[in-house]
């Protein structure tokens, strides 16, 4: 029997790739709905405690982020690789990541447990996503001083937190651009800020992009777990707003660098 020709054969797998995609999705929705309506319902009433039932709540959105993360790869969605992945998750760590895709969060999520995370506002009003970030105790991004504060006070507690600091996906052929809203946490709260610059052979699940736009050749993502900064560098030598200005700036430019946008090559 004679081989495929190669153009039907990419397009056979791009068609499987796409069934794959839409019965991941769908069993992704059908499991947040169930923690909705079964699980979170249930801690609610047996676990008293806010800080134990967040913790708990974390543990199950990881185990589910992980599970769907293993979904995508076995049913030839995507390939991923971590690198650095055992310096993420210490106590009073900020991890701030650039933004490309939808999956991002739940890759880090997935692989750092009982992390906090700072999340969209949107996501906090929308009755799908609410109750479980209510019940994890994750930070809404309402960009007021008070939010700030808390994402701080997580940090001083002890708790890894999660931030992307553009606040939204990267725009396709933009550079990311940072709030400064994440180095005012920083230097609030954090011993450590880890960097993790998050890579992909072909963009795709951007902003505004339906999840169906797939590309022609699988995703594939790289984390790289980037050496950590001390907000100490700044704060000793300058006052809290200047001191955030300045760790922007440097954060800025090291993902710029670390991405190829400012005429380098990254590692």
């Amino acid at each position: 029997m004679s081989a495929l020709p190669a153009s039907t054969a990419r397009q056979d797998a791009w068609l499987l790739r796409l069934i794959a995609t839409a019965v991941a999705f769908a069993l992704f929705g059908l499991g947040g709905l169930f923690l909705r309506l079964v699980i979170f319902p249930a801690q609610r009433l047996l676990i008293m405690q806010p800080a134990r039932r967040h913790r708990r709540s974390r543990a199950v959105i990881t185990l589910t982020f992980h599970r769907f993360v293993r979904l995508l790869v076995r049913m030839g969605v995507l390939t991923y690789e971590f690198r650095g992945i055992e310096r993420l998750g210490r106590p009073h760590q900020m991890i701030v990541a650039n933004h490309p895709s939808l999956l991002d969060v739940v890759f880090l999520i997935a692989h750092v447990p009982h992390a906090n995370c700072v999340v969209k506002h949107s996501l906090v009003k929308n009755p799908f996503t609410a109750g479980p970030i209510r019940n994890a105790g994750y930070i809404s991004n309402d960009e007021s001083l008070d939010m700030l504060e808390r994402a701080a006070q997580v940090l001083r507690d002890g708790e890894t937190l999660i931030v992307f600091p553009e606040g939204t996906r990267t725009p396709v052929d933009a550079p990311p651009r940072f709030h400064r809203g994440a180095c005012a946490i920083a230097i609030r709260g954090a011993r450590v800020v880890t960097p993790v610059v998050i890579t992909m052979n072909t963009r795709s699940l951007t902003k505004g992009e339906p999840w169906y736009r797939i590309p022609h050749r699988r995703m594939h993502y790289v984390f790289e777990v980037g050496a950590d900064i001390d907000p100490r560098l700044w704060t000793e030598q300058h006052p809290a707003p200047i001191a955030g200005r300045r760790m922007n700036d440097h954060l800025h430019h090291y993902f710029k660098t670390e991405l190829g946008l400012d005429g380098t090559a990254g590692k």
